[in-house]
């Protein structure tokens, strides 16, 4: 452990050139009397590192020192190549640069490292879009990525509902969220949230931004996540719920609601049956998701909820109740229905 620490403190302070006790203890996750020590280790060993005294100061290498020495383990050499986001960096106009980084890294590395990587890649595979989605980029996707590397300034137009937008923009970072990308832009001192495939134009304008220091893109995401879903899911129905559609409830409704309502659920009944709340985003969309649930769930509030789903199981009932189907014909060759006969 105290080799990968000393090949990290090396690393650090090759890619910033200089950094405190403090602030490389910090990132070690170890006390400032250890980093003297390593130091000191690290003389010892040939490496040329050396103090500056002051406000100022701190370690630093001798100028033009660079370690060859990356510190890769087996298990790291597979993270790297796990990335399985070909796709996702071809949509956002990196394939090439991607490919060729990985080249040139699977080239460096030993040959036994070099194998562990390539095992890795051959085993797993991140697939980002969900089943029966369109894995299409959107096409402003990539002069958008492009804005986010360079920092730059944009003028755009958007659609919102039935009309567009003008706005001007400092796109700060892309997220791909279930197969679709957003960018999160600052506008007017605030950070919002656009949908990538809702823009119409997108132009770079001459000049740049400062992006805000403080600004942390995962925190930002989550709460903006969690806003999102509590704004969406307004209504709640109660529910009284079945052993099977204890199982069925989080492929029918959001499933991080259904667990959380699964959880909080009363004790069950003698037949296994159990009352919970769900949030929805209105009752005719609730009543919608519920009737993918069958018998095996019984809406008892709100009395709307109730009546849109009793009502469209009625209707239901009305359409299977006959005798017998309308006669039609099986598109297949040779399979007649009711009432038809097979082309001779």
């Amino acid at each position: 452990m105290r080799a990968a620490r000393l090949i990290s403190l090396v690393l650090l302070l090759q890619a910033r050139t200089r950094m405190t006790a403090g602030e490389l203890a910090a990132e070690l996750e170890v006390s400032e009397r250890t980093v003297y020590r390593d130091v000191l280790a690290l003389n010892a060993a040939g490496v040329p590192i050396y103090a500056e005294r002051g406000a100022a100061g701190g370690y630093q290498l001798l100028g033009g020192y660079h370690t060859r020495l990356t510190g890769l383990n087996s298990a790291e050499a597979q993270a790297l190549f796990l990335s399985g986001l070909g796709r996702t960096l071809e949509e956002l106009g990196l394939g090439a640069q991607a490919g060729s980084a990985r080249r040139k890294v699977s080239a460096a590395l030993p040959p036994a490292l070099r194998a562990a990587a390539d095992d890795a890649a051959s085993r797993f595979l991140l697939d980002a879009p969900g089943w029966f989605d369109e894995a299409v980029a959107p096409p402003l996707l990539t002069e958008l990525a492009r804005a986010v590397w360079e920092d730059r300034r944009v003028a755009t137009r958007y659609r919102r509902g039935d009309r567009e937008v003008a706005r001007e923009l400092a796109p700060t970072a892309l997220v791909l969220k279930n197969g679709r990308w957003y960018l999160v832009a600052e506008v007017d001192d605030d950070h919002r949230v656009y949908r990538v495939d809702r823009f119409v134009t997108v132009d770079p304008l001459p000049t740049t931004f400062v992006r805000d220091e403080s600004f942390d893109l995962a925190t930002f995401w989550r709460e903006r996540s969690a806003q999102f879903l509590a704004q969406m899911l307004t209504s709640a129905v109660t529910l009284r719920v079945s052993p099977v559609g204890r199982l069925a409830l989080p492929r029918i409704m959001d499933p991080a609601s259904a667990r959380r309502a699964l959880a909080e659920a009363g004790e069950p009944d003698e037949q296994g049956w159990v009352i919970l709340t769900l949030p929805v985003e209105s009752a005719e969309i609730g009543a919608d998701m519920l009737l993918g649930m069958g018998p095996e769930a019984e809406v008892l509030a709100p009395p709307e909820v109730r009546e849109l789903v009793a009502d469209a199981a009625r209707r239901l009932s009305s359409l299977y109740s006959r005798t017998s189907p309308r006669a039609v014909s099986d598109p297949r060759p040779g399979h007649p229905r009711t009432g038809c006969s097979p082309d001779r």
